[in-house]
């Protein structure tokens, strides 16, 4: 067999040992995951924590009024909802004033007209919502979420008192509708769990540290303590920055999966999760090292092994006499790669609660998820991320007037 070929082959076998020993990591996650369900405590009563909750939205009549309708309806006995509409041009401010003016006493609504300099758009509303809140633990939510049980915040603040935590964030169930979204939404997830994952996350002896803005419970004492949103004013992904920050001044910080308490639709098309998935990785890998590192190891571990089949396979068909048997070898060690690999994907699949059939996509899903990163990096050379209106580059707010998706 000519040494090229053998090189490539024993290569082929080292990425599908890394995808062998993944069943193990899933195996162990599986025995020790204990997701917060509407079931995991009972009603909570009188002398329960306050707890303000809070939501920046703009342009989001598609969503807010589930959104806060769901979460006026939690069974909860000390609440507050301050929802802060910054600076929408479609109907959020109408359906919020609405909502305030039939629940006076549970919900306010206050209104951003505009963005100091310096600020990312849903930093700064945060930040004005945070003065307003009473309330001994602060509850971040985005407005594309939809609470299904009436227990997610007992629940919630019960799972923090019972961890003795000071920032817990609930992890959202991602509901996908379209083609697009089942291809992308899992396989991005699981780009993020290479550097984020839960089990270190929640070890305080680590440096680790994640959270989704999806549903955040921080303590009032922790947020200020930390600096709040004023500390990470002009930067994205907030929620990543918050969590580093609260880790690295010795505040407890704990992620749990939810089962039936809520979930978010984050993006309905395939352009809106291509840049939304680009900005969440700029944000959360922050340095070029790091893109780059992520790069690298999806197109091994994700690209290579497909590739390397089509190679084989081709290879195979073309070929004649002494090296049909060389290229037969190949298309054997090549195909056992791409079952460990598709294995191992199936099993992701079903814990991410994802399409019966995503994990058939899953090279798809990873080319995709190798571009989103690639236009990340690209990003950080100069290029521009606009999110929500606001356009930003290498790391500054560039600007800030018309309304972009």
């Amino acid at each position: 067999m000519p040494i090229g070929m053998t090189v490539w082959l024993c290569f082929c076998g080292v990425v599908g040992l890394l995808w062998a020993l993944r069943h193990r990591t899933i195996s162990e996650a599986l025995r020790e995951n204990r997701p917060l369900t509407p079931e995991s405590y009972p009603p909570i009563g009188a002398g329960a924590p306050k707890v303000s909750v809070l939501v920046a939205a703009k342009d989001e009549e598609r969503n807010i009024e589930t959104c806060l309708r769901t979460m006026l309806d939690q069974d909860y006995p000390d609440y507050e909802i301050i929802v802060i509409n910054d600076r929408s041009t479609d109907r959020t401010a109408e359906i919020i004033d609405k909502l305030a003016g039939e629940n006076p006493e549970r919900l306010r609504a206050m209104h951003i007209k505009h963005l100091e300099d310096g600020w990312f758009g849903k930093n700064h509303a945060m930040d004005a919502g945070v003065k307003q809140a009473t309330g001994q633990w602060l509850c971040f939510i985005d407005a594309d979420c939809r609470q299904l049980s009436r227990m997610t915040l007992a629940a919630s603040v019960q799972e923090a008192e019972r961890e003795n935590v000071d920032f817990l964030s609930v992890l959202p169930v991602l509901e996908t509708r379209s083609f697009w979204e089942r291809v992308i939404q899992p396989v991005c997830a699981a780009i993020m769990v290479i550097w984020f994952n839960p089990k270190k996350v929640n070890n305080p002896r680590t440096k680790t540290a994640y959270a989704n803005g999806a549903f955040m419970l921080i303590s009032h004492k922790t947020y200020e303590a930390i600096g709040g949103h004023r500390a990470v004013r002009g930067l994205l992904n907030e929620d990543m920055h918050l969590a580093r920050l609260a880790k690295r001044f010795g505040h407890r910080l704990f992620v749990v999966e939810n089962h039936g308490l809520y979930l978010t639709r984050m993006y309905s098309s395939f352009r809106d999760a291509w840049r939304g998935w680009t900005r969440i990785f700029y944000g959360s890998f922050e340095t070029f090292r790091r893109l780059a590192a992520t790069l690298a190891l999806v197109l091994i571990a994700s690209i290579f092994p497909f590739v390397s089949l089509a190679v084989s396979i081709v290879g195979y068909v073309l070929a004649d006499g002494e090296s049909k048997s060389q290229w037969k070898i190949a298309l054997l060690v090549t195909c056992t790669v791409v079952i460990l690999l598709e294995s191992v994907i199936y099993r992701f699949m079903k814990i991410a609660r994802a399409a019966s059939w995503a994990w058939a996509t899953y090279c798809i899903g990873a080319v995709l998820g190798a571009g989103m990163v690639l236009t990340a990096i690209w990003q950080r050379f100069g290029g521009k991320t606009t999110w929500r209106g606001t356009t930003y580059a290498s790391h500054t707010l560039v600007e800030n007037e018309g309304r972009q998706d």
